[in-house]
């Protein structure tokens, strides 16, 4: 395969560098790009649709910007150095804030910038850099950059000359804003999102929009995104369990106004039902939620070897006193108005249902913002991804009691490990586009709520934890993958199982790591390393932090804990930053340069060729 692949590729490069100059000044390009040290990575997940806190770290780059300030300027007080910071992370809205910009102090913040910038565009090409600074601004920044540092005294007048023109041609605000921009650019090379940007936080939409402006950005989908792109697929299930979530936080506008999907037949239901009667439970998460359970006990009938049959939760109530029963127990429902069920026939969808389910599953395939923006995920995801010897997934890789990968069953038969992985793929791209069969899209649903789902590893107690009071029928059983994920050697064997070697990594999102009370986001003797800390609101009382961002650089790996988001008024006015604690995992031996990396192996394929195709002209 990689000789095909090396013969395709001489070919290509005989006919685009026939010239001897030409493939000389490409070789020695290359051979000088492959030197540099690695870019900078930086590992998210559960974003949540909490969009101030996250684009407040895109901002700040996870705090890597106030340290490179503080290495760069160590004789600056701390109140300028925070100030910079603010002014780099927000400079729009900042130089709107401040009112005493005079001659001079533009011309000092344009030399902090241009030193700054400097700095952190030390590990790149000087052709990179110049190729990712906006066209208009290109030559005098790529000038101001590398004449900065000159003694001569010619080109300190030069430097000094540029920066004064700067200034006097009233352009000094544009070139704070580019350079700002600059930074923010190159401190981040490589930006990986391990799963579920939807659900819970209120702006989902506005993080992918954001993130669409992202220069090197991959995906690797988590539950929730799955349980959208089987809503936009047309699963009802999905669909009400989707608008379940975005009630229950509170977040009908994202439906609503960020995709245009109307709940009104919904909601004149839900009041045709209970009218303006006293509820424990709200009529719109009650109608939503009896309805989404109707459907997931017809689902566990049609698929038994799916779905447990406990799961058909309706056969538990004792309809005369609303009580539920369980192991011969019987346990009081929180709120005993329940209505739209046939006692006789719990799982029975009435005309109108029916007439409203459809309705919804067509607002969410019309929907052009939601396709747009799935199709974005799709394009920049993938169910894992293997990155500079790590991997990248969000949930679990299911395991059996013993350890070992757990055989599950899908539509295309019995599957486990990668080759599980790599279908489910396929199957959610053929999913958004509509080409998947009834009992494809059928299994979507257990992607999104089934115990050996790679996304989830459990079954969901959604009609327990909103009816009943008792922890123990609430409990959510997992996966043996949560207990083992911390066994080195079953991390050593996931490894293996996706052709990474044992110095790899495996990177993962999805249950929150309980800070607070003590538990470590890093398991397995560093093997296994889990970055959901927690970024959604509702978690943080229990998480103790506010989210991770694992950093991996040249020189090692570490893992950032982030304080509570402050608002971005605080940041604006007071130069408040987030609070972020470094923990090093790593320190490697010998610092990594872009040849160790993925990029780097391709690269050296080409260089390599380019060596080839040079012997033949010579």
């Amino acid at each position: 395969m990689m000789e095909d692949y090396k013969m395709q590729y001489l070919n290509i490069v005989d006919h685009l560098y026939g010239n001897v100059s030409l493939l000389q000044q490409e070789i020695i390009k290359l051979e000088a790009i492959v030197s540099l040290p690695k870019g900078t990575e930086h590992f998210m997940s559960d974003l949540h649709g909490e969009y101030p806190a996250f684009k407040h770290l895109i901002n700040n780059c996870s705090g890597v910007i106030r340290e490179k300030i503080s290495l760069c300027f160590p004789n600056l007080d701390k109140t300028k150095q925070d100030f910079l910071a603010t002014l780099i992370y927000y400079p729009e809205e900042k130089l709107a804030l401040i009112k005493d910009k005079d001659y001079k102090w533009y011309f000092n913040i344009l030399i902090y910038l241009v030193k700054l910038t400097s700095l952190i565009s030390s590990k790149y090409s000087r052709g990179y850099v110049k190729n990712v600074i906006k066209e208009e601004y290109r030559y005098v920044i790529d000038e101001l950059l590398h004449t900065k540092d000159n003694s001569e005294t010619n080109i300190k007048e030069y430097f000094s000359t540029i920066i004064k023109a700067i200034i006097k041609t009233n352009s000094q605000d544009d070139y704070i804003i580019e350079l700002s921009r600059l930074i923010k650019r190159l401190a981040v090379s490589r930006l990986h999102i391990a799963g579920d940007i939807f659900d819970r936080g209120n702006k989902p939409d506005h993080i992918i929009e954001l993130l669409k402006q992202h220069h090197s950005l991959d995906i690797e989908w988590g539950n929730h995104d799955i349980l959208w792109f089987g809503a936009y697929s047309g699963n009802p299930l999905m669909v009400l369990y989707v608008i379940y979530n975005t009630v229950k936080y509170d977040n009908i506008s994202v439906l609503e106004n960020a995709y245009g999907i109307s709940l009104h037949k919904l909601l004149n239901y839900a009041k045709l039902l209970y009218g303006n009667e006293n509820n424990v439970i709200s009529p719109l998460i009650k109608t939503t939620l009896i309805l989404l359970t109707k459907l997931e006990g017809n689902l566990v009938k049609n698929y038994p070897n799916y779905f447990p049959l406990d799961r058909l939760v309706l056969n538990n109530i004792d309809f005369n006193d609303f009580t539920y029963q369980y192991n011969g127990e019987k346990y009081p429902l929180k709120d005993k108005t329940i209505k739209g069920l046939d006692y006789n026939d719990p799982y029975m969808i009435s005309n109108i249902e029916l007439d409203i389910i459809e309705s919804l599953v067509l607002n969410f395939k019309s929907s052009p913002r939601l396709k747009e923006h799935l199709k974005f995920m799709l394009d920049k995801g993938s169910t894992y991804l293997i990155y500079n010897d790590n991997l990248i997934y969000h949930g679990c890789i299911p395991l059996d009691e013993d350890g070992q990968f757990k055989v599950v069953l899908t539509p295309k038969g019995k599957l486990k490990g990668k080759l599980l992985f790599d279908y489910i793929d396929d199957l959610l791209r053929r999913a958004v586009n509509f080409k998947v069969s009834e009992e494809e899209l059928d299994f979507i649903y257990y992607l999104w709520n089934g115990f050996d789902s790679p996304f989830t590893g459990r079954w969901y107690k959604t009609f327990e934890l909103a009816f009943l009071d008792n922890k123990e029928l609430q409990k959510e059983e997992r996966n043996p993958y949560y207990t083992y994920r911390d066994n080195y050697d079953v991390c050593l064997n996931i490894l293996k199982e996706f052709n990474i070697n044992k110095n790899g990594h495996i990177i993962n999102g999805h249950l929150p790591v309980k800070v607070k009370s003590g538990e470590s986001p890093i398991k397995a003797n560093g093997k296994l390393i889990i970055i959901d800390g927690g970024f959604c609101q509702a978690y943080h009382q229990k998480t103790g932090i506010a989210g991770y961002t694992l950093i991996s650089n040249s020189h090692g790996l570490r893992i950032k804990a982030h304080d509570e988001f402050c608002g971005i008024n605080e940041v604006l006015e007071n130069d408040k930053d987030i609070i972020s604690n470094s923990k090093i995992i790593e320190t490697y031996r010998k610092r990594l340069t872009i040849k160790d990396t993925t990029e780097g192996k391709k690269l050296e394929i080409m260089l390599n060729g380019l060596k080839e195709v040079l012997k033949e002209k010579k």
